[in-house]
């Protein structure tokens, strides 16, 4: 393999990555810190003498409510953002996060509301899923059109590395959070904190937003009068249903990665015998290594081709999760073989350049948006209610199902090697 030219990146683009990244994981905090506080949220909005599983079951669905709400909220955003501009929708969807985190902390319990409170915080999720359907892809167009297409793995990379590190600031409040208070203040009113905080996160998440610009293939388009001539999630059902396809298997495995070795890791090691304190500790670390893989991967990516990076990456995730989660499995966890694990979650760099690349600049945020959305709700909102149900019968189920992924990952990655995307360059 050839090695790219890859001239560095200019100060005003590394500018734009930089706050890009950091936006997005402050918006993606307020998204996940909900799955860091499961086991507490459960016990609070759902009755006492419901069976763990069940509360754990229907806990988790309410989690799994944000992806299944993501396509909706990500197809409307995409649409104004082929047709009226990448960053309005970019400012719009930080909002749309930080309210509902804000008032999830001032939610009332199911001791002082009901059933009116887990209806309420079903709300709320719903509304937080439709703001990140739009982010995560509006963010990944965003990146990729401000940099040059052989930068674009490295881009994407970047932005996945800010989302990531959203999970990673999770991970370190919800610590922070154990370390600070005990169990009965956590119930009585710490719990609060978290939530609170996020919604404070988002706000400035949308100040520092402000000092981004229009990408400059959208303001070319614009000025060309080249924008998309007809609804533009038309043009891409009827003209790139093998783009779709492409970047829905692409999504599939990014989800299995993500959801699986970081976001439910915590609640399924507690399940195995260890304590909250080290799942917490072993995931943090993790997730430091994903941030970094992130960056490691897309800036590999960009001088190899991505396409033989995520042969490499999905057949390393396959074998580390398999080696770390049987040792779990065996009452032998390895916070060293966590970060093994999570480092190779770094395919996450690689999974939006290549979707991307698949669609024209017209209908580009649409395409991406609805293939990623409609992927995420299936296979991000069914992953963990069935993981969480299958444990009961076949406690490898989650390695089991990672090493399917992997498989997935090394055989997208050998199409790719040899038919690039078709926009790649563009």
């Amino acid at each position: 393999m050839t090695p790219h030219a890859t001239p560095a990146l200019s100060r005003a683009q590394l500018k734009t990555l930089a706050l890009a990244s950091l936006g997005a994981a402050l918006e993606f905090y307020d998204f996940v810190i909900f799955v860091f506080f499961a086991a507490t949220m459960g016990a609070l909005f759902f009755p006492a003498d419901m069976p763990e599983w069940l509360r754990l079951v229907q806990t988790f669905g309410i989690f799994a409510a944000g992806y299944l709400a993501r396509p909706l909220g990500g197809i409307v955003m995409a649409h104004f953002g082929d047709l009226s501009g990448r960053k309005r929708m970019f400012m719009l969807s930080i909002l749309m996060m930080a309210i509902p985190t804000l008032l999830m902390g001032l939610l009332p319990t199911y001791a002082q509301a009901g059933v009116l409170a887990p209806i309420l915080l079903l709300l709320l999720r719903i509304m937080q899923g439709a703001a990140i359907g739009g982010e995560a892809p509006g963010a990944w167009v965003f990146v990729s059109e401000h940099v040059p297409p052989r930068h674009r793995t490295l881009a994407c990379g970047a932005l996945s590395a800010g989302l990531c590190s959203g999970i990673l600031i999770g991970s370190l409040v919800a610590r922070a959070t154990d370390a600070m208070f005990d169990q009965a203040e956590v119930l009585a009113w710490a719990w609060r904190l978290p939530f609170i905080v996020g919604g404070v996160f988002g706000l400035l998440a949308m100040v520092l937003r402000r000092q981004l610009h229009e990408t400059p293939v959208f303001t070319e388009l614009r000025a060309r009068r080249a924008l998309a001539a007809e609804l533009p999630l038309k043009t891409v059902v009827r003209d790139h249903a093998g783009a779709v396809l492409l970047a829905m298997l692409l999504t599939w495995l990014l989800t299995a990665a993500v959801v699986v070795t970081l976001l439910m890791m915590p609640t399924l090691l507690q399940g195995l015998g260890v304590s909250r304190a080290d799942a917490l500790a072993g995931n943090t670390l993790a997730i430091f290594a994903t941030v970094l893989a992130n960056l490691a991967a897309g800036w590999l990516a960009d001088r190899f081709g991505p396409g033989w990076v995520l042969v490499l990456w999905s057949a390393s995730l396959g074998a580390a999760f398999w080696l770390f989660y049987g040792n779990a499995l065996a009452g032998a966890y390895s916070p060293a073989l966590y970060v093994v694990a999570g480092a190779s979650v770094g395919l996450t760099a690689l999974v939006p350049a290549l979707a991307v690349g698949g669609f024209p600049p017209q209908v580009r945020f649409s395409g991406l948006s609805f293939a990623y959305n409609l992927a995420y709700a299936i296979a991000g909102g069914l992953t963990p209610v069935l993981l969480s149900l299958a444990i009961r019968d076949n406690p490898a189920a989650p390695m089991q199902y990672i090493a399917a992924m992997a498989v997935l990952g090394i055989a997208l990655g050998l199409y790719l090697s040899v038919r690039p995307p078709r926009h790649g360059a563009r």
